[in-house]
């Protein structure tokens, strides 16, 4: 019986140890072969993405840069990841030129409001709110829907829709300075596990498996995954291979749909 319990011991120990452990995609290397941008993906034309914005974090030690998306007026959606360490935020709205907007507003860590729960060893509930200045609607610069309450249990599982961002192009390089698009299929939730464990992915994920290595790559976190059928979003970037944007790994998304009450309970929005 003991050594039937050190066999087992050691199984699971295998197994534990064939799980990779994911990073957040804004530190993700990019490999030496990136062809096009967000990896793998297309020039967006202007007003294709109205919804997307940048986002220029800055703290004490440093600055990064993330997307995420307008949800409502005063209202930007994008990853916990991104905000967390934050001082403050410059957003940068309707631009397809990452530093060329049609204007920017700055916001101070006061208007963040990042989940209370967010996990930056598991990367569980990796999604925060930025409360903007009045912001008008135009062809430029417009609002993203959300699922409404009806799609709430909907795993999207073989839907198709859009990822774009101002992803690294290169190891040497920084974000890219076009926005750009790809076009992906969600995929069943099985494949994310089967590479990074279900420590790490849960229902409250979406999971997209990067065929021909189109995805997201440095510099994309906290960017929307905009269903093509409703145009609405569904997932949030979050974490994808240590091994890089080129590995062919599956990536991590938070779904949108887990996160419905805590989005309408701190901004009212709802559908």
């Amino acid at each position: 019986m003991k050594g039937f319990t050190l066999i087992l011991i050691a199984a699971i120990a295998c197994t534990a140890a064939a799980f990779e452990k994911p990073v957040v995609v804004k530190d993700m290397p990019v490999g030496n072969n990136i062809q096009g941008r967000i990896t793998n993906g297309y020039p967006a034309y202007e007003g294709k993405v109205p919804y997307i914005v940048g986002l220029g974090f800055q703290s004490s030690s440093g600055g990064w840069w993330c997307g995420g998306s307008i949800i409502g007026n005063t209202w930007v959606l994008t990853a916990a990841h991104c905000t967390n360490g934050a001082e403050s935020v410059t957003i940068y709205y309707g631009a397809t030129w990452r530093l060329q907007p049609q204007y920017t507003h700055w916001v101070s860590s006061n208007d963040i409001v990042q989940h209370h729960e967010y996990n930056t060893d598991t990367l569980h509930n990796d999604i925060s709110l930025i409360r903007t200045p009045h912001v008008d609607f135009w062809s430029l610069v417009n609002k993203v829907e959300l699922p409404s309450y009806d799609d709430r249990y909907n795993n999207y599982y073989g839907w198709w829709a859009l990822l774009s961002g101002w992803g690294k192009t290169s190891n040497d390089g920084g974000v890219t300075d076009y926005l750009n698009c790809v076009d992906i299929q969600i995929a069943d939730n099985s494949i994310c596990e089967a590479h990074f464990g279900t420590t790490f992915i849960t229902p409250n994920h979406v999971c997209i498996a990067t065929p021909d290595n189109k995805g997201s790559c440095s510099g994309d976190s906290g960017g929307p995954l905009v269903l093509h059928d409703g145009n609405r979003q569904v997932a949030i970037v979050s974490f994808g291979s240590s091994l890089g944007c080129e590995a062919n790994a599956p990536k991590g998304m938070t779904r949108v749909t887990s996160y419905l009450d805590w989005i309408r309970d701190n901004t009212g929005i709802s559908y």
